[in-house]
């Protein structure tokens, strides 16, 4: 009996192995061409060992919340782990990963993940800098050079792209994603989706993308980080849900669960999200996973305790649990009570399973641990180069009276401020691949670019913050500046004496790295009291001053607007951060980055955005004055500091000639929209060209604007180009009361120019 038990087994395991290593890989969203293996599988597997598949540890090198994983090798080897995040290199991946495939029954290769948010060890902008580039080329190759190295390292998942929408600085995570435009943040959700997957995603060089945090995270009351969110459904449709949906059409394996409710209902338990938007009307079909402890904190939002809050996520169509360890410990209780069905333990497997099959990992489970690639293929001179070249272009340049920028490689440049010589800082929040250390920090990047003719002296000027136990809260993870222990007033001094000895200043100002990100909210969105004393004794100088400004988010920066003659905003430039950001200060590259989200007069204006609603009593035409009995403020006026869009050169553009190919748009045709822009400067330079659309009559009202197109274009000075759009029904659909999407028929206003308060506008008639 013995014999025939063994006999039996040692047959179901060889039909496993056959069918695991015979079937080509496919990408993802295709009818699933491994079913057949899966459900083979499937029949082998205990209940533990599939409650295993769904368990998403963390390796414990890096933590984001509150606990931690223990025994995971123990449990990796009793088939009670699917995957594995925070754990790099390809030689540690390796062995992790053998004892998956060499001492757990079924031998199931383990999915290694990581939050590889822009860049591995290469880091480029962080996504709201690359964000302002405009260039989807660019960015999809950022993700390009960010699967090639992580794969490279053993990585196979990633947790990226952050597609939230996000009207509101005070939330940290704003600086994760790509501002508040919900056609821009489609269009860059496609670019990372398929840099990152490519198009086989079998290849040892792709990643198995993650669209995140799904959905509305982006607009938690107050802007404090994993707050509740509350709001229309027509609002969400129209305003938040497009990027997400364009990441889905595009083929994203993988969708993370939000923290937040929905509707009163937490994402990770929702059922109307994961399965009845996500799965049966947008047509999803690769896998769910939670949020870190999702699962967990739904009974902190009060819909019950861990065996219902996890028998709930699963039923609702989460079907990995990240930390938590909900399913691997209470689902079977609550299978035994008849509570969830096999049928839905079993989708949910065979869903992470059909991506490891993907991935070639049942093919080859070690195909992302090739040593060699890792000592070739990280960090590259080339992908550096190229991480020059993109923070560069995501640089916007503010202000530039008097033409103060681009500096001249001569005289005496005084650098000063605290951000100025510190290396760990450079990268951004979420750069967990990168060696800080190796970051170049802006000295070292003005030394190198300046040229012989150029002296340069640097004090720091002032710490970060006058507070040091709030210093301490955005200085975290190796990110410290380290404190000088002199007086504050010692420091000033000593930067002012500097300053007096030069030609022009750099002040190299503003947010340290973890001052945004997540769990960074903040309440004042003024560059921190020390450094604006600090910028207010240079000035003092009567030097021209220029800021670099270091910055996660939209900060509110009116002083500095009203008294510093240049500022460029830097934000936090990635790994090749002080050679680009001198790059563009002496004009070896002219900035051309445009602002995707909108700068605030001051915190009071925010939630703030272009593309707002009217009201019944909009200001009308008299912008910038207090009108009584009319939306406004008594204190300050409505407009921004800065609008969306927005984004100087050392050049000027204009805009002339704005014509439509025909007046009337129906169903079944398009209009061209062209304009004529000309250089009209001394330097060569891009603009964006950008084309917004206002639908002026909706069966509900619709907002005074929207970016319905937009072309990155290079002028020589003194040229002229036409630039071309194209307007079809598609471009004025929107989701109605009812949500239906539809384009109804009307007038609509279109604008062109260089930036969304342009007012060239043309009209044209949509006749259903």
């Amino acid at each position: 009996m013995k014999q025939f038990k063994f006999n039996v087994l040692f047959l179901s395991f060889f039909l496993f192995l056959f069918f695991a290593c015979n079937v080509k890989e496919k990408s993802v969203n295709t009818k699933n061409p491994f079913k057949h293996k899966v459900d083979s599988l499937l029949s082998l597997m205990t209940i533990e060992e599939k409650l295993g598949q769904l368990n998403l540890p963390s390796s414990g090198d890096i933590t984001t919340g509150s606990s931690k994983s223990s025994n995971v090798a123990k449990n990796i080897e009793e088939g009670k782990v699917g995957g594995l995040f925070n754990i790099k290199s390809a030689e540690k991946i390796r062995e992790v990963q053998r004892i998956a495939v060499e001492k757990s029954r079924l031998k199931i290769p383990l999915i290694f993940a990581m939050d590889v948010i822009h860049g591995y060890q290469t880091t480029f902008p962080i996504p709201l800098g690359l964000s302002s580039s405009w260039d989807l080329d660019l960015i999809e190759k950022t993700a390009r050079v960010a699967a090639q190295e992580a794969s490279a390292d053993g990585i196979s998942w990633t947790f990226s792209p952050m597609v939230d929408i996000s009207r509101d600085p005070r939330w940290g995570r704003v600086s994760e994603g790509s501002g508040e435009d919900a056609f821009l943040g489609s269009r860059i959700a496609e670019a990372m989706v398929r840099g990152y997957q490519g198009d086989d995603l079998s290849k040892n060089n792709t990643l198995l993308a993650c669209v995140k945090h799904f959905a509305l995270y982006g607009a938690p009351e107050a802007g404090r980080d994993y707050n509740t969110v509350d709001m229309s459904r027509v609002r969400m449709y129209n305003e938040y849900l497009p990027p997400y949906k364009a990441a889905v059409d595009a083929g994203v394996g993988t969708v993370m669960a939000a923290f937040n409710e929905i509707d009163g209902i937490p994402a990770t338990g929702n059922k109307w999200l994961l399965t009845e938007l996500l799965r049966e009307k947008w047509g999803f079909n690769g896998f769910v996973v939670t949020d870190y402890t999702g699962i967990e904190e739904m009974i902190y939002h009060g819909v019950g305790n861990m065996q219902e809050v996890s028998a709930q996520a699963l039923k609702a169509g989460s079907e990995m649990d990240m930390v938590s360890g909900g399913f691997l410990n209470t689902l079977k209780k609550s299978l035994d009570e008849n509570k969830i069905s096999m049928s839905e333990i079993d989708n949910a497997v065979a869903k992470i399973l059909t991506a490891k099959y993907q991935l070639g990992l049942f093919e080859d489970p070690y195909r992302y641990c090739d040593l060699d690639r890792a000592k070739n293929e990280v960090y590259t001179t080339e992908n550096r180069n190229f991480a020059r070249k993109a923070s560069a272009e995501s640089m916007v340049l503010l202000k530039n009276d008097n033409n103060v920028l681009p500096l001249k490689k001569s005289g005496t440049i005084a650098l000063i401020g605290p951000l100025a010589n510190n290396a760990v800082n450079m990268a951004g929040t979420w750069s967990v691949a990168t060696v800080q250390k190796n970051s170049i920090p802006l000295l070292e990047g003005l030394q190198k670019v300046a040229g012989k003719n150029v002296k340069i002296l640097h004090a720091k000027g002032s710490n970060v913050e006058y507070d040091l136990d709030l210093e301490k809260r955005i200085t975290m993870f190796g990110k410290t500046i380290p404190r000088d222990q002199r007086t504050d007033a010692q420091l000033l001094n000593e930067a002012v004496k500097i300053a007096n000895k030069s030609d022009v200043i750099v002040a190299a100002l503003g947010e340290s790295a973890e001052r945004s990100g997540e769990s960074s909210s903040i309440t004042n969105l003024q560059i921190p009291q020390v450094q604006k004393d600090l910028l207010t004794a240079l000035l003092k100088t009567g030097k021209p001053v220029v800021l670099v400004l270091f910055t996660g988010r939209p900060l509110a920066i009116v002083e500095e607007d009203k008294n510093v003659p240049a500022i460029l905003n830097a934000w936090f430039p990635g790994s090749e951060a002080g050679l680009a950001i001198a790059d563009v200060l002496f004009g070896d590259v002219n900035p051309s980055g445009k602002l995707t989200a909108t700068f605030p007069m001051n915190v009071g204006q925010v939630p703030i955005f272009y593309n707002h609603k009217n009201t019944g009593r909009p200001i009308g035409n008299k912008q910038g004055k207090f009108e009584k009995f009319k939306s406004n403020y008594l204190d300050v006026r409505n407009e921004p500091l800065y609008p969306f869009g927005y984004g100087l050169s050392y050049t000027n553009f204009t805009y002339n000639n704005l014509k439509l190919n025909s007046k009337d748009l129906s169903a079944n045709s398009e209009i061209k929209v062209s304009v004529e822009v000309t250089n009209t400067g001394n330097f060569d330079g891009k603009e964006v060209v950008q084309m917004y659309i206002r639908d002026i009559v909706g069966s509900v009202t619709r907002p005074v604007k929207e970016l319905k197109g937009f072309k990155k274009v290079f002028l020589a000075k003194g040229e002229t180009k036409t630039v071309t759009f194209k307007i079809s029904q598609e471009d004025l659909k929107f989701y109605n009361y009812d949500l239906e999407f539809v384009a109804e028929p009307g007038e609509f206003d279109v604008f062109i120019g260089t930036d969304s308060t342009t007012e060239l506008k043309t009209t044209f008639t949509y006749l259903n």
